[in-house]
């Protein structure tokens, strides 16, 4: 039986190495499970204790995706055991999300470099891999979202911490429509620092053994840079569709007044850009409720840090498993693939803001502290 994590260790011109991660569940375009999170981290966690290695690879295996998202079918089997029961009396969802996101915040405090090859697809769960890495590469396969409203969640995995930090209105868009953003967007919102052709790894790892690390962070930070950088096309991109349209996103989505940014965002379905189009239809199939959550959530997180919003997503997210719509949009999309999720609440004017705030509330007993309280300010990496 395949491993579903890959590590490999290679040499380079200098005494110090070079650790590989590979996610390596291509069937499942590498869904991200709870046994990877907890592997992955592990192996981090000691290469970064590993004098001898100088920087870290993240992959997917295959040529499809880096990484599609978590574990939805054994979260869903954990709803179903559950119904009827109060969230915090799940006990996988509880383990889940705190291995996921105390892994996601391990990537974005590590000292040494992480570089994520994000080729192919970067949704959900691989974005919350690939956000905090120090250097993030996309191909021109390379196919980025947040699509959770289609499946009654939102964008977690500190998501929704990077998508309020984007240009007024851009985040929120982006949380309610689950547009795909292809490589020149995702360097146009800061989202990714370099592009390379998906037939350049080879080359990469060539040049990566070929270079002298040193055994300080800083200088290979900037060794990596350096050749990243001399990798890269000399021909300027094509804008994306957002960039292409990101005046009219932002004068649509800017602000506070729910009701207005919901409609204009449907109006997009009569726009002649097709990429629009799709947003505005992704968006009114979506969960009303998400699209609720995920206006209240990027305006109460716009100002916290990055370990108090994965505080504040944990508590979502547990929340979540109970109210319906996640376990409602993942039965509708991968378990009877009906697509016809029954939304509750049906609508956008039931989703009100008196409705959301039971997502805000620690859903476990006063005695005990928040489980990822631990979770420290040490320096991210800067990206948004």
């Amino acid at each position: 039986m395949n491993s579903p994590l890959l590590f490999q260790v290679i040499e380079t011109a200098a005494t110090t190495k070079v650790g590989i991660a590979t996610l390596n569940t291509p069937q499942t375009l590498n869904g991200l499970s709870l046994e990877m999170c907890e592997l992955l981290a592990t192996q981090l966690g000691d290469w970064q204790a590993d004098e001898s290695i100088a920087m870290v690879i993240l992959k997917g295996a295959g040529d499809r995706a880096f990484c599609a998202g978590g574990d939805l079918h054994g979260l869903y089997r954990s709803m179903q055991e559950n119904v009827g029961r109060l969230a915090w009396d799940n006990v996988y969802a509880r383990h889940f999300f705190d291995t996921e996101y105390r892994l996601d915040y391990q990537i974005h405090t590590y000292s040494k470099p992480v570089l994520c090859w994000g080729s192919g697809i970067v949704m959900g769960g691989g974005v919350g891999l690939m956000m905090g890495a120090s250097h993030r590469v996309v191909t021109e396969t390379t196919r980025f979202a947040m699509p959770e409203i289609t499946i009654g969640l939102y964008p977690d995995v500190g998501g929704s911490w990077m998508l309020a930090r984007l240009p007024g209105g851009t985040g929120l868009f982006l949380a309610l429509t689950g547009a795909q953003l292809g490589h020149s967007d995702c360097r146009y919102l800061g989202l990714a620092d370099y592009t390379l052709d998906s037939g350049q790894w080879d080359e990469l790892v060539r040049q990566i053994q070929a270079a002298s690390w040193s055994v300080a962070d800083s200088e290979n930070h900037v060794l990596l840079e350096r050749l990243l950088r001399g990798m890269q096309s000399a021909a300027g991109a094509e804008p994306g569709p957002l960039e292409k349209s990101h005046a009219l996103i932002r004068k649509a989505c800017d602000g506070k007044d729910f009701d207005a940014i919901c409609s204009n965002i449907a109006s997009f379905s009569d726009n002649a850009d097709p990429w629009l189009k799709r947003a505005a239809t992704t968006f009114m199939a979506g969960s009303p409720g998400s699209a609720r959550l995920c206006f209240a959530l990027l305006d109460r997180v716009r100002l916290h840090s990055l370990a108090d919003v994965f505080r504040d997503e944990y508590i979502v997210s547990l929340h979540c498993g109970v109210e319906g719509d996640f376990q409602e949009g993942i039965r509708a999309l991968l378990i009877d693939k009906d697509k016809q999720p029954r939304w509750n609440p049906a609508t956008l004017a039931q989703a009100t803001d008196a409705w959301v705030q039971r997502f805000f509330q620690p859903p476990w007993p006063e005695s005990i502290g928040h489980p990822l309280a631990d979770l420290g300010e040490e320096r991210t990496s800067g990206k948004i």
